[in-house]
């Protein structure tokens, strides 16, 4: 037993090393930092990633990743997220709606950054909201995410039409002041949002990792996406939250992600403490 323990981990040390250099590799090569995230989550992704794409080690896939450019989008479907839904835990849009958007409308023109946009589903979340408010006129809304084919999907919003129930109701449970169904067209299978809903909209790439900061903006909605990283990788993305917002600018989080311990908690109030929606102070 001692035996079998020792060598199980012997090769979990080697499969470690063989990750780092994988990520190191990545970031060299073609400029995606993946260091810094939670190893545990990146182990089971790129285990997911060695079995799906059909590589014996991890080794083997660095070697196919340095001389196969090809192989760059495929490997980035597994390191990056895009798992959402529209309007996702109705109370959090529903608090921005109540209480965040009284604040925003004595602003003439505001600035929203949607951070880790995914496939879109909580860009069109706010931008319906912001529309239902009356305040999407008056809105520039910046999408970005680290995956070039998020952002195409984001900028397509055509979503599975099995899908739009659930979105229909997370809407209704938000506090809708619509139907959903004035927002899209559906075909064969597919549910397709209004191009209007993107004439605000500017999508970008954009790193928390490497990238500087998007300047006054006005409410960053960042959610789910810093619980794969690490303690500093997490520091670093809320100080860039930070230094993006406006005086009395808001940061939205997912709800399994706090301030508490960061660096930068000083420089936010609660502002809705049960939904994660922090106020940036006023130096």
């Amino acid at each position: 037993m001692d035996a079998q323990m020792t060598e199980a981990t012997a090769a979990e040390k080697v499969e470690d090393i063989e990750i780092r250099l994988l990520l190191e590799a990545l970031f060299l090569k073609y400029h995606y930092d993946f260091r810094n995230y939670a190893m545990a989550s990146i182990k089971r992704r790129l285990k997911k990633a060695r079995e799906q794409l059909g590589f014996e080690t991890i080794s083997a896939m660095q070697e196919g990743l340095l001389h196969d450019q090809a192989m760059l989008p495929q490997l980035l479907r597994f390191l990056t997220v895009q798992v959402s839904e529209m309007f996702r835990d109705p109370s959090y849009f529903q608090a921005i709606r109540e209480k965040v958007v009284p604040h925003l409308r004595t602003y003439p023109s505001l600035k929203v950054w949607i951070a880790g946009c995914s496939s879109g589903e909580e860009l069109y979340s706010l931008v319906i909201l912001f529309r239902e408010e009356g305040l999407e006129d008056r809105t520039i809304f910046y999408a970005t995410d680290i995956s070039h084919e998020a952002l195409e999907a984001a900028e397509a919003g055509v979503y599975a039409l099995d899908r739009i129930q659930l979105f229909t109701e997370n809407h209704r449970k938000s506090g809708g002041k619509s139907s959903l169904s004035d927002y899209y067209q559906a075909a064969y299978g597919k549910a397709l949002f209004d191009k209007t809903l993107r004439r605000h909209v500017v999508f970008s790439d954009h790193s928390l990792v490497t990238d500087a900061v998007f300047a006054e903006m006005h409410l960053i909605s960042c959610r789910n996406v810093m619980i794969y990283f690490d303690r500093a990788l997490q520091d670093r993305a809320v100080g860039l939250f930070k230094d993006s917002l406006a005086r009395k600018g808001f940061l939205g989080l997912g709800a399994k992600e706090n301030l508490r311990f960061s660096l930068h908690a000083d420089a936010f109030t609660d502002f809705v403490r049960e939904e994660k929606i922090y106020q940036r102070r006023v130096e």
